[in-house]
């Protein structure tokens, strides 16, 4: 493929333009200074005036359970609202590898400057200089923040705090609790988040979906939620809202994300007004266990982690089915190695994704279906000893032997790209606040740091980052100017947002066809894994719109939805959610489709370098698509992308 490629346009068709969009909140300045001088000038909330505000968190991961914990702690009333039965069932809970900061304990030249140019030049020079320059700032503090919380991170043999690497970098600056630091994790911020609830500063409202959000004179004040277990809707209102609600991966239907992750919460904050930035921006993840039937309805993830000890190789000879232990050194592969000499096995996730992608299209997979290639473990245990790599990875390895039943300790793991991450999300400016006054989106629900691909251990660094110190901060300025005269529950607005509500369901629920909500879920997931997946065609994303739109229409014509509105009512639930990723996928469609160019886990056949790597067109896409609900057809807003710190060039890990 040539490096050239001439746009078509194809996306005009199905779009409206609208005016370009600015983050008038970023200051400017030094870099290093730009956090210290907003948190400066940001408009301060006294102590007797917190006791009057009221603020809705939803979501009780990693950012929203902070976000409430640190809201509460200053004073102010704070209202949080979760789908699980418990805050601690957030999907946070499965982050495996670990958690970046910039601590430089290796001395192997880490510096709060090398985590940003690798956030930048791993998010494919489609993230802001300015936020990811702040989350490489706060990163140092989140970790002193965990440990005086007890989180028990793995440490060295003196006693120090540990580290290993992650994907597109080249030190060691990620902190881990062996496989389960998400988990570790989040028990920190659900304890913070108790201690308020017993402070009487946080009411936690679980098995509570959000469903809309109340708008009043441009602003926003309260949520519409259903009890998932009675059925009842409620209204809640409150000065601001905060929406801290997860990714969309599910979209997909197979993903490492929860079953129950969804994209409601934001896409009806989207319908309201709210701008979807870069819906497009997906990650796949190299490191999953590959699928094994068509009766699946998620996929594990194995961590990146393990990508430090373990080699990643395929039979050199395309259809060699034998066992992976007969095969001879001379034969196997290790492509990544071979590729990419400089970073080797610990590439930026994309690049992994895709390498392994073009093995398995050329014959050379492994396993069912030949979608595998090989993670090899027998280098490090001969090297380390299985004793140390029992203590690094143990619970990954009986995560895999438990899934597969093999045993990784005497055969290689086999692993196949995942949906797993995605960069896209609600746009918010330098406060985190969305284009709507009042409403803030934190963690992955915002579209704001990672660019075009997240680099590995960076997701729980955004969500505690914006949730411990960049949220409390910037929601004050905002806040400054309240107590806002209250809501009630019978105000206009109110109403209509409930009512509107009631409707979706009774529309749902009257339909009465004959086929399930999870095959119309099922065959969406399809329809984006083959056309909006790994690799995107202007003919595959424009052919993927009209199969979209034909789904949804059969949906609404033969869903059946059982069990009544006012009860446990799971399908309900599900139904509900699958006609929001209908909506979702056919704009994230849209978005791949205008973005002719690739960049990060954008892939675009169309434009690629000779050598298969991704090109991007910074003439004419150096910017954020920030996307208004249009009804028929969605108004682009484009906010320009400048660079002042780092040079844009082309992305290059050999």
């Amino acid at each position: 493929m040539s490096d050239t490629y001439t746009p078509t346009g194809a996306a005009e068709q199905f779009i409206e333009h609208g005016e370009d969009i600015h983050d008038t909140k970023a200051p400017s300045g030094p870099i290093e200074r730009r956090w210290e001088q907003r948190q400066f000038d940001a408009k301060l909330v006294n102590a007797a005036n917190r006791r009057k505000i009221k603020v809705i968190v939803v979501g009780t991961g990693l950012a929203g359970a902070s976000a409430a914990a640190t809201l509460g702690e200053a004073g102010y009333h704070v209202t949080s609202f979760c789908y699980q039965d418990s805050p601690r069932r957030a999907h946070s809970i499965a982050a495996q590898g670990g958690i970046n900061a910039a601590k430089n304990y290796r001395n192997d030249g880490d510096s709060v400057y090398r985590l940003f140019y690798d956030t930048v030049k791993g998010g494919d020079f489609r993230s802001r200089e300015s936020n990811s320059y702040r989350l490489a700032q706060v990163s140092v503090n989140i970790i002193d923040q965990c440990v005086a919380q007890g989180v028990p991170f793995a440490r060295e043999y003196g006693g120090l705090l540990d580290n290993r690497s992650f994907g597109g970098v080249q030190v060691s600056r990620t902190f881990y609790a062996r496989g389960q630091t998400g988990q570790q994790l989040l028990i920190g911020a659900y304890q913070a988040l108790e201690r308020q609830v017993a402070a009487g500063t946080v009411e936690v409202h679980t098995r509570h979906e959000m469903l809309d959000l109340v708008m009043v004179d441009g602003k926003a004040r309260g949520v519409i939620v259903r009890d998932m277990v009675t059925g009842e809707i409620e209204s809640h209102t409150a000065d601001a809202v905060v929406l801290a609600s997860g990714g969309y991966g599910n979209v997909y239907f197979l993903s490492t994300n929860a079953m129950g992750c969804n994209v409601t919460a934001t896409w009806r904050a989207h319908r309201r007004g709210a701008y979807f930035g870069n819906p497009c921006y997906t990650q796949i993840h190299p490191t999953c266990i590959p699928v094994s039937g068509d009766y699946q309805s998620k996929l594990t993830l194995m961590s990146e982690s393990l990508r430090n000890d373990g080699r990643i190789w395929v039979p050199k000879k395309a259809g060699d089915d034998r066992h992976p232990r007969d095969i001879p050194e001379d034969e196997r592969d290790y492509y990544l190695e071979r590729i990419y000499p400089s970073f080797g096995n610990l590439v930026p996730r994309d690049i992994a994704s895709r390498a392994a992608k073009y093995q398995c299209d050329d014959g050379k997979g492994v396993g069912p279906g030949g979608l595998g290639v090989y993670l090899d473990f027998a280098d490090a245990i001969e090297r380390m000893g299985r004793p140390a790599v029992e203590a690094k990875y143990g619970n990954l390895f009986d995560m895999y032997a438990r899934i597969t039943g093999e045993d990784p300790y005497t055969e290689p793991m086999r692993i196949y790209p995942a949906v797993h991450y995605v960069m896209g999300g609600l746009w918010v400016d330098y406060d985190l606040q969305s284009n709507l006054e009042g409403l803030f989106v934190t963690g992955e629900a915002n579209f704001s740091d990672q660019g075009a691909n997240r680099l590995g251990a960076s997701a729980l660094m955004q969500g505690l980052a914006d949730g411990y110190f960049v949220l409390p901060t910037t929601i004050a300025n905002y806040l400054a100017a309240g107590p806002f005269e209250p809501v009630a529950e019978d105000h206009p607005a109110v109403l209509e947002a409930r009512q509107s509500v009631e409707e979706r369901i009774r529309k749902l629920l009257a339909v009465d066809g004959n086929r399930t909500v999870d095959s119309y879920h099922k065959e969406l997931g399809h329809i984006m894994w083959e056309y909006c997946g790994m690799e995107r065609t202007e003919e595959g994303l424009t052919k993927a719109i009209g199969l979209i739109r034909e789904l949804r229409d059969d949906f609404w014509k033969n869903v059946k939805v059982t069990g009544e509105a006012e009860e446990l009512n799971q399908t309900l639930e599900r139904a509900g959610r699958v006609v929001d990723f209908f909506e979702l996928g056919e704009l994230m469609c849209i978005d791949a489709l205008n973005r002719e160019e690739s960049c990060g886990g954008h892939f675009r056949a169309e434009s690629q370098t000779e050598d298969g790597e991704a090109l991007r067109h910074d003439d004419r896409f150096a910017y954020v698509a920030a996307w208004e609900f249009g009804g028929e057809k969605p108004i682009l807003h484009k906010e320009p992308l400048e660079y002042e710190y780092v040079e844009m060039k082309a992305r290059s890990y050999k």
